[in-house]
């Protein structure tokens, strides 16, 4: 497997999991995206109470595919996922689960043609390296793939040392769940056949985002885009949710965009951030310092798709994606005369999602205020 510079490779890249018996989920999440054919795949693999024996212990690999169409294969037994941990998580990702292969064969990570020779049902994947065939036994739906990933941004200012998504705080346990971007921006070379169309792409943009813990958050929204119009160096990820930190309930929101080699931050250490997110359909979200301000409108006049997600409750659908949004991106710097607009970018490929709840009503939230935690904090975002 080829190996990565260590300024791609993002704080909390390896797995987070002590052994403990701890209520426990980990999610990764790859995409690739397709502009010439207007289509994305996004691939979602998460573990639960790994430790095995629980009510909830197994795994999941998700697919969205073409048009929101929608792929699922759960594994029941813990003991065939294996991933790379790190001390405080600094290591490269290394993930993999398989539910039927050779007997005795050690979970591990496999050379292509070993694994496509070996392995039935299963995926693994690193920072540069994608593959997998799964089935599904009730509808004989399946998938297959294969691409190579070349890392452009990981988080952060180029050629430094990739940041922690969540800054300094991410590395305490008490702020769950944990969520790392590593890969802000990628090309992705390969293939990914669906339900026996194969899709062949070359440098397509690729993504790759996780997340961990003990706590969900009790609702949240994501915004994702990095196949913007006449913008090929342009990158987009923000969301907000609210968790719970000790004994109380906070909202809280970040913004980042990649773009020409410079790296714009937008977090609550920093910046004041607001939105307006409805139950479906419209999102907006604004925020600004003293040297940048950024807006970001998205929509979608699409159903959207379920998605299930690890909560308290085990793997249930408490979220819903398009990778079809509409969205306008909006970055100014401020200077002594005004401000000057550094970018104006759209895209009809941007990737949306709600999940959690109680959630009737537009969200409408101006710089994170906290409240008592009454209730605890279920759901977790399924990227």
């Amino acid at each position: 497997m080829d190996m990565l510079p260590t300024t791609l490779i993002t704080p909390h890249s390896g797995y987070h999991w002590d052994g403990s018996q701890r209520r426990f989920f980990e999610g990764w999440y790859y995409r690739v995206t397709l502009p010439e054919l207007d289509q994305t795949f996004a691939f979602m693999y998460s573990i639960e109470d790994p430790i095995g024996g629980q009510p909830y212990s197994g795994g999941a690999a998700q697919i969205l595919g073409p048009e929101d169409t929608y792929f699922c294969r759960t594994f029941a037994d813990v003991s065939q996922f294996w991933s790379w941990g790190a001390p405080a998580g600094m290591g490269p990702l290394g993930l993999g689960h398989w539910s039927r292969g050779i007997p005795g064969l050690q979970p591990q990570l496999l050379e292509p043609d070993e694994f496509d020779r070996q392995i039935t049902q299963g995926y693994q994947g690193t920072h540069t390296w994608h593959q997998g065939h799964l089935r599904d036994p009730g509808t004989g739906q399946a998938a297959h793939w294969a691409y190579r990933i070349q890392p452009i941004y990981g988080w952060g200012e180029v050629d430094k040392t990739s940041r922690s998504t969540a800054g300094l705080l991410s590395f305490l346990p008490i702020f769950e769940p944990g969520w790392q971007v590593m890969m802000a921006h990628g090309l992705a070379t390969g293939w990914i056949d669906w339900q026996g169309q194969r899709f062949v792409f070359e440098n397509a943009p690729a993504y790759a985002e996780k997340n961990w813990g003990g706590a969900f958050p009790q609702k949240w929204f994501w915004i994702n885009c990095n196949c913007f119009e006449n913008q090929p160096d342009l990158a987009l990820t923000a969301a907000a949710g609210r968790r719970g930190v000790l004994w109380w309930m906070e909202s809280v929101g970040l913004i980042g965009i990649h773009h020409q080699g410079q790296f714009y931050e937008f977090a609550p250490w920093n910046s004041e951030i607001s939105w307006s997110v409805t139950p479906w359909g419209e999102w907006t979200m604004t925020a600004s310092n003293s040297e940048y301000a950024v807006e970001i409108w998205a929509s979608c006049d699409r159903n959207g798709t379920p998605l299930r997600a690890p909560t308290q409750n085990g793997l249930i659908f408490v979220c819903k994606d398009t990778m079809h949004g509409r969205v306008t991106l909006t970055l100014k710097r401020y200077h002594q005369q005004g401000t000057t607009l550094l970018l104006k970018a759209h895209s009809h490929l941007c990737g949306l999602e709600v999940g959690g709840g109680p959630w009737q009503t537009v969200w409408i939230a101006e710089e994170a205020a906290s409240q008592p935690l009454d209730s605890a904090p279920w759901g977790l975002a399924a990227t």
